[in-house]
């Protein structure tokens, strides 16, 4: 888990990341993951890409269903600037990466 208290320079907001997609950055919580791939490269081979995806898969479906079961949204996105959203969450791009963003808020009501 990256803690920061500045912006990462050349970096507007996590939406600046991610493509200009405002609703990032009105999302009550915005949940990033990333991953260390030899942390599974020592183990797996070559296979360790398909875990670190599916691993990541799941865990945010869990977020969906997290999420239904108090009324609020999430939705993922892979649509994001890989340097950008690396430098985000103050992952180095080469020993960890970021995978996956995914804002969660509150449901306008109908």
């Amino acid at each position: 888990m990256h803690l920061w208290t500045e912006r990462p320079e050349g970096i507007e907001s996590l939406a600046d990341a991610c493509y200009g997609q405002s609703f990032v950055d009105t999302a009550a919580v915005a949940f990033v993951w990333s991953a260390v791939p030899y942390r599974t490269e020592w183990r797996y081979g070559p296979d360790s890409l398909k875990d670190i995806l599916i691993s990541c898969g799941h865990i945010c479906q869990n977020l969906y269903l997290a999420c239904e079961s108090i009324g609020a949204g999430t939705c993922a996105i892979v649509a994001y600037n890989q340097d950008k959203l690396d430098r985000f969450v103050g992952a180095d791009g080469e020993e960890e990466i970021a995978l996956y963003v995914a804002p969660v808020g509150k449901i306008a009501a109908e």
